[in-house]
């Protein structure tokens, strides 16, 4: 049974855009379409048995009617190919008052064939070409969810609300795995932070304010593959049962600059003895648009600070990036810097962000004991040279090249 596990694909995130010149719309939607698409075809392709969404369709809860558009045509080319598609509620899909419907609400409610909607805590059972399945949805819980269930939590702070939503989907999720039958392959799709993940930015969420889960509560030996959805950066948390999050499939910011995006691939064999039914794992990347970060720093004796600039530009391949560059310079140094010079060398950047300057006020050397106003122009700029610690060659071209010109401007007659 082959099994493709994808979550936040955030439709509808426009940072860093410009208008498509032939069509209107967001060049980041294409973006964010174009991965997604990448999905399907693989799922088409390899005639997968199932296709699992762990949550966050959308940007947010109210996508407008092109993004609706959009990702309903992707589902439907699944569910076309006989793809059985199970579609989990995030916390971008669900909205804060309790008897508003969800973004994919729309799925269950048109009862499209092939496709299964996922927004409270159950079991559901999908058949598929190579045999049935079950599924235990988690998806994302709301504070409503539990006023709903008439659990008292006023005068609690949120700390202790977040405490008592652990516990409520502990013991919920306790008690769904008893029901489930261990002759049947069986796994977890759950839109949900678990406190040893990290972040994008290697930040580990036992530092977060989201309510959620440690890898115990959930890794339970019922399960053969546990689906997650809801932390972008892709990584496994467990081995037995699998614990994985699959990531995004966009970099939505430049704190998943260094993510690797895209799906998981997972082949069980439903005939196994639970706990022994995986037989292959990948996770595949997608082509996911790039993002770079450039920075520069301006040593103190450089003579050419625009070269060095454009020089580490041209070195870096920026033509489908979005990109930032930083620069660390003295304040004499920055100066000397030709900007629009630089900002034509980053033109040939899918998008250009910002150019950052790092500027720090240059601490002047006393050159001895001499005063400076006694000096020649020709001795200042020998000990300004020497300052900068330029080679003696160097400072002897640069010497006779400046005496040239004082000498010139000297003999030439007064206008």
């Amino acid at each position: 049974m082959h099994i493709i596990h994808f979550s936040d694909v955030h439709i509808g995130v426009e940072n860093y855009s410009k208008p498509n010149p032939q069509t209107g719309l967001s060049t980041r939607l294409k973006d964010f379409l174009d991965t997604f698409d990448e999905l399907v075809d693989f799922s088409i392709n390899e005639d997968v048995d199932l296709v699992v969404f762990s949550g966050d369709a959308y940007k947010n809860r109210d996508p407008n009617q092109t993004q609706q558009r959009e990702f309903a045509k992707r589902i439907m080319r699944l569910a076309q190919a006989k793809i059985p598609v199970f579609l989990l509620s995030g916390n971008h899909d669900v909205p804060q008052v309790f008897e508003r419907a969800s973004s994919l609400e729309i799925y269950k409610t048109l009862e499209i064939q092939n496709v299964y909607t996922a927004d409270t805590l159950d079991i559901h059972n999908i058949d598929t070409k190579n045999g049935p399945i079950q599924i235990l949805a988690l998806p994302w819980i709301r504070k409503s969810n539990l006023l709903a269930q008439r659990v008292n939590l006023e005068g609690k702070s949120h700390e202790e609300v977040n405490l008592q939503i652990q516990k409520t989907i502990d013991a919920s999720i306790q008690q769904m795995a008893l029901k489930l039958d261990p002759k049947v392959p069986a796994i977890c799709s759950a839109h949900v932070t678990i406190f040893e993940s990290v972040t994008s930015s290697e930040v580990s969420m036992m530092l977060g304010s989201d309510h959620g889960l440690y890898t115990n509560q959930l890794a339970l030996p019922c399960f053969d593959y546990i689906a997650l959805g809801h932390i972008h950066k892709h990584q496994v948390l467990n081995q037995k049962p699998l614990m994985v999050y699959s990531g995004s499939l966009q970099r939505v910011d430049f704190g998943e600059e260094k993510d690797t995006k895209g799906f998981c691939s997972i082949i069980l064999d439903p005939k196994a003895d639970v706990g022994n039914r995986i037989k292959d794992f990948k996770f595949i990347d997608v082509n996911a648009r790039k993002f770079k970060t450039i920075s520069v720093s301006i040593p103190d004796k450089e003579l050419n600070p625009t070269k060095t600039i454009i020089e580490k530009i041209d070195s870096e391949p920026i033509e489908d990036s979005i990109v930032k560059l930083d620069i660390s310079a003295s304040s004499d140094l920055d100066a000397m810097i030709d900007y629009s010079a630089v900002k034509n060398a980053l033109n040939k950047s899918y998008y250009l962000v910002s150019i950052n300057k790092n500027i720090s006020e240059q601490t002047r050397n006393r050159i001895g004991d001499i005063e400076q106003n006694h000096l020649s122009p020709l001795q200042a700029l020998e000990l300004y040279f020497k300052s900068r610690e330029l080679s003696e060659d160097r400072i002897e071209k640069l010497l006779k090249h400046a005496s040239e010109i004082i000498n010139q401007h000297n003999t030439e007659p007064d206008q």
